[in-house]
C-alpha cells in the first residue's frame, strides 16, 4: 500500500471528503457474499467495512488509523506485502481503492488470495479507461504516469477473478478522483484536493496549471460546451471494477 509517510502527511483531513458511498459500499459488501470474516487491507479510516461481519483491518499509516470512528473494526498496522496471518485465516480478504498504492502490488494481491479461504474482493480502477476522464484527458494528462497494473493483470494475481463494473453516481459520496465529474468546481477546492492522492504525486507545478486552465473554462463555458453531454448522466462507468476471486 502507500507509503506510510504519503498518508501521514495527506491524510490529516480525509475524513473531510473521504466517507463511503452508500452505492459504492452495498456493491462491495454484495461481492463479500456470505463470508462471515473478513480481512480489510489499505482500510484506512474505515470506509466501507460492513458492520454485520467479523472484520479485521490493516493499515499501515498512523494517520489514518487515529481518524477511525469508535465503532470501526480492530486494526493492526502492517503492510500488504507482509500480512501477520497464517495462510486461510478468513473466510474472505477486501481491498477498497488501496491496491495502486502498494509498493509491491503483485505481491500485495497474491498476500491477500493466501490469507482468504474463500474469496478476494478487490475495488479498483481500470487504466484502459485513463482517457474517457475529461479531467486527465484534457488537464492533467501528467497524472496517467501514474498508472499500474492493467486489470487483467490485477485479475492473474488474484489467480483469476470475475470482473463487474461499478458506475460512479453524479453525487458521489467518496471524493476520490473521478468522484466530482459531474461537478467540476470541486477540483478547484484545495480541501478536495487533499483528500486525493494524485495530487499529492503530481508535480505541484501541474496541479497549479490544470486549476487555472479549468477554472478559467468554467468561468467561460467552455468546460460545459465540451462536456454538455454529461450533464444529463446520473451515474458514468470511469473504469472503476470490482474483482472478485472465488477460492473454494
Amino acid at each position: 500500500m502507500a507509503s506510510p509517510g504519503l498518508y501521514d502527511r495527506i491524510g490529516t483531513t480525509y475524513t473531510r471528503t473521504r466517507v463511503e458511498d452508500p452505492r459504492i459500499a452495498a456493491a462491495i459488501h454484495a461481492a463479500l457474499g456470505d463470508a462471515r470474516t473478513v480481512l480489510n487491507v489499505g482500510a484506512g479510516t474505515g470506509s466501507y467495512e460492513p458492520l454485520d461481519r467479523e472484520l479485521v483491518a490493516v493499515e499501515p499509516s498512523t494517520v489514518m488509523i487515529a481518524q477511525r470512528p469508535p465503532r470501526a473494526a480492530p486494526v493492526v498496522q502492517a503492510r500488504a506485502e507482509a500480512l501477520p496471518f497464517a495462510d486461510s485465516s478468513f473466510d474472505a480478504a477486501m481491498a477498497v481503492l488501496s491496491d495502486h498504492h502498494w509498493e509491491d502490488r503483485p505481491l500485495g494481491l497474491r498476500e491477500l488470495r493466501r490469507v482468504a479461504r474463500r474469496r478476494v474482493v478487490v475495488f479498483t480502477w481500470d487504466r484502459a479507461l485513463a482517457e474517457e476522464f475529461w479531467l486527465t484527458r484534457e488537464y492533467l494528462p501528467a497524472s496517467k504516469r501514474q498508472l499500474g497494473l492493467a486489470i487483467e493483470e490485477i485479475a492473474d494475481c488474484l489467480g483469476g477473478a470475475r470482473i463487474e463494473p461499478v458506475a460512479i453516481p453524479h453525487d458521489c459520496r467518496d471524493g476520490f478522483y473521478h468522484a466530482y465529474w459531474r461537478r467540476p468546481d470541486a477540483y478547484l477546492d484545495e480541501r478536495v484536493r487533499a483528500g486525493i492522492s494524485v495530487f499529492a504525486r503530481v508535480d505541484e507545478r501541474k496541479t497549479t496549471e490544470m486549476v487555472s486552465r479549468l477554472e478559467a473554462d468554467l468561468a467561460s463555458g467552455a468546460w460545459q460546451e465540451r462536456n454538455a453531454a454529461l450533464l444529463d448522466l446520473e451515474q458514468i462507468d470511469l473504469g472503476y471494477r470490482l474483482l472478485i476471486a472465488e477460492l473454494a
